[in-house]
C-alpha cells in the first residue's frame, strides 16, 4: 500500500539524511526533477546512493556551461546567473517538461516535483564565499495546482568540497520538509539545518507560496529566520514578502530609522520626513539609489518577555500598508547595524534616532565584550560613511528641547563626543513639528488597548483607519467590547 503524507509521526531522533532520502524514494507517487547549477549533483546524489530512485527521480540535469544552460532556461536581463530569476526559470521550465511528458491519465497518482539550485561556492581566492538560491515547486496531491519553498543561503565554509556537501544535505532536508511537514511549516524551516552546524549555513530569505501555504505569512517565517538563529538581519516589502537584503541594499544609500513602531505615530513620520529630506541633499545621494529601512531589533521585540508574534505581525502590516520596507535584527548595538550595511554597500548611510537613541550609543556598557570597547565600536561606527540625524527631545515640565548642543553623556564620553559631533557626524533635524513631542508610541498604545478617546489625532493620516480595519494592536470598537461582556 503506498504512503501517504498525512498523518505523519513525530521522530524520536533526527532521521539521517539517508533515510529521507529513501522514504521519499519508496513513495512511489512522488516523482520529479533535479536542475542543479554551479556546485554539482550534490542534492540528487543523495537521492541515488539511498537505493530505489528509479522510481522518483524522472531526469537530473546540471546545466553548467553558460551558453547551454542560457539556451535551456533562457538569459537574465543582468547576465547573472545565482539569482532568484534564474531558479524561477528553471522550475517553470523542469515543471513543464514533466507535465508535457508524463500523461497524466497512466500516472493518476503521481506528486510531481521539480527541485533545483543555483549556487557559487567559494572562490579559487577565498575572497568570495559563496551563495545560492535553492527551490522546490511540488505537489502534494496529483490534481492541486503546485506550491513552491523558495530560499536564499550564504555559505560560511572554506572549501568549495565542504559547500557542495551542506548544499546537498540542505536539499534533501527541504525536499523532505517539503512533502512532510508543509502542514508545521516552522518545523519545516528549523528541520532544514537537520545535520548541518549553524556555522556553515546562513538562510536570509524565505518565502512560501502556493495552495499548501496560503495561510503562511512570510513576514512571519522571516521572524523565524532571526529566532532559529538562522540570519541575522532579514527585511520584507510593502507586498509582505521577503526581500534578499543584497538586492535592495547593493550600492545603494540607506537612511535607517530604528524603533518600536507600536503603533507608527506622527513622530515616526515626521522624524523619517524631515531626515529623508536632510539625506537627500548630502552629496553623492541620489533618491533612485537611496533605500529607506525602518527597522525593529529582536531586543525590541523582547521587551516584555517572549516575542509576541501577533504584536510583530501588527507592527509589520502597519508599516507595510504605508509602503515602507521593514528590516528586523538581532543587531542591539548601532554599531553591528552599521556593519551589516556596509557588507553591502560603500555609498552614505544615515541613521534618524532621537536624544535618548544617540545617549545610549555613548554608553560604556553595551561594548564591554569589545577588546577595543568603545573606541572599537565607533570606529566600526563612525569612521564609515554616516551620519546621525537627531530628533529633539522636549522636557515636559520646563518646556526645554534637548538636541546635540546641549543633551548630556557620560564625563567620560564628552570630548568623544564632542569629536564626533564637530566632525559633522550628528546633525540635528531643526525644520521638525514642535506641536507633536508630546505624542509616544506606549501612551498612544494604552489608549488603543482601553478604546480611550482620541488617539487618532496622535497618529498620521489614514493609519488609524487600517489598525480598525485590521484590528491590529487589540483594537475593539465600543460596540464591539459590549457585545463580547454580553457574551460573558
Amino acid at each position: 500500500m503506498p504512503e501517504t503524507l498525512s498523518g505523519d509521526k513525530e521522530f524520536e531522533n533526527i532521521p539521517s539524511i539517508k533515510s529521507k532520502a529513501l522514504r521519499i524514494n519508496l513513495n512511489e507517487n512522488i516523482y520529479g526533477t533535479f536542475a542543479e547549477i554551479g556546485a554539482g549533483q550534490e542534492t540528487v546524489r543523495n537521492f541515488f546512493r539511498a537505493g530505489g530512485a528509479s522510481g522518483t527521480i524522472a531526469k537530473t540535469i546540471s546545466a553548467y556551461d553558460k551558453d547551454f544552460s542560457d539556451a535551456i532556461y533562457g538569459t537574465e536581463d543582468d547576465g547573472r546567473y545565482v539569482t532568484e530569476s534564474r531558479l524561477l526559470k528553471m522550475l517553470s521550465h523542469e515543471i513543464d517538461l514533466i507535465e508535457e511528458r508524463i500523461v497524466r491519465e497512466n500516472h493518476p497518482n503521481k506528486m510531481f516535483f521539480a527541485y533545483a539550485n543555483t549556487v557559487a561556492t567559494i572562490d579559487f581566492a577565498k575572497k568570495y564565499k559563496g551563495h545560492g538560491w535553492v527551490g522546490i515547486r511540488y505537489q502534494t496531491q496529483a490534481d492541486e495546482d503546485y506550491s513552491e519553498i523558495i530560499l536564499h543561503i550564504r555559505f560560511k565554509e572554506n572549501e568549495a568540497v565542504l559547500q557542495q556537501n551542506t548544499l546537498g544535505i540542505l536539499g534533501v532536508n527541504l525536499i523532505y520538509g517539503a512533502y512532510y511537514k508543509y502542514d508545521q511549516p516552522k518545523k519545516l524551516l528549523r528541520y532544514l539545518y537537520d545535520h548541518i552546524d549553524k556555522d556553515k549555513i546562513e538562510i536570509d530569505t524565505i518565502n512560501f507560496s502556493g495552495p499548501k501555504f496560503k495561510e503562511v505569512d512570510n513576514r512571519l517565517m522571516s521572524l523565524q529566520l532571526i529566532k532559529n538563529g538562522m540570519t541575522d538581519a532579514v527585511i520584507f516589502g510593502p507586498d509582505g514578502n521577503n526581500i534578499l537584503p543584497a538586492r535592495i541594499l547593493y550600492k545603494k544609500n540607506i537612511l535607517a530609522l530604528r524603533g518600536s513602531f507600536r503603533p507608527v505615530t506622527k513622530v515616526n513620520i515626521d522624524m523619517y520626513e524631515r531626515s529623508y529630506e536632510m539625506f537627500l541633499k548630502e552629496n553623492r545621494v541620489e533618491k533612485d539609489r537611496t533605500e529607506v529601512i525602518f527597522e525593529i531589533t529582536l531586543s525590541n521585540l523582547r521587551a516584555e518577555g517572549e516575542i509576541n508574534e501577533q504584536d510583530f505581525m501588527d507592527r509589520a502590516k502597519l508599516l507595510c500598508s504605508l509602503g515602507h520596507t521593514v528590516m528586523i535584527s538581532n543587531f542591539q548595538e548601532y554599531y553591528k547595524l552599521v556593519e551589516y550595511f556596509s557588507r553591502y554597500t560603500k555609498m552614505r548611510l544615515g541613521l534618524t534616532m532621537g536624544v535618548n537613541n544617540l545617549v545610549d550609543i555613548f554608553d560604556e556598557k553595551y561594548y564591554r565584550h569589545l577588546s577595543g570597547g568603545i573606541l572599537e565600536a565607533f570606529g566600526k561606527l563612525f569612521f564609515k560613511d554616516l551620519k546621525v540625524y537627531l530628533y529633539p527631545m522636549r522636557d515636559p515640565e520646563t518646556g526645554e528641547y534637548t538636541n546635540s548642543e546641549n543633551l548630556k553623556v557620560h564625563p567620560r564620553m564628552k570630548e568623544l563626543y564632542k569629536f564626533f559631533k564637530y566632525n559633522g557626524k550628528v546633525i540635528d533635524i531643526e525644520d521638525f513639528n514642535p506641536e507633536i513631542l508630546n505624542i509616544f508610541s506606549r501612551e498612544v498604545l494604552a489608549m488603543i488597548e482601553e478604546d480611550r478617546d482620541n488617539w487618532e489625532e496622535m497618529l498620521p493620516s489614514g493609519v488609524s483607519d487600517i489598525i480598525k480595519e485590521k484590528k491590529l494592536f487589540s483594537y475593539q470598537s465600543k460596540p464591539q467590547k459590549e457585545a463580547q461582556g454580553a457574551a460573558k
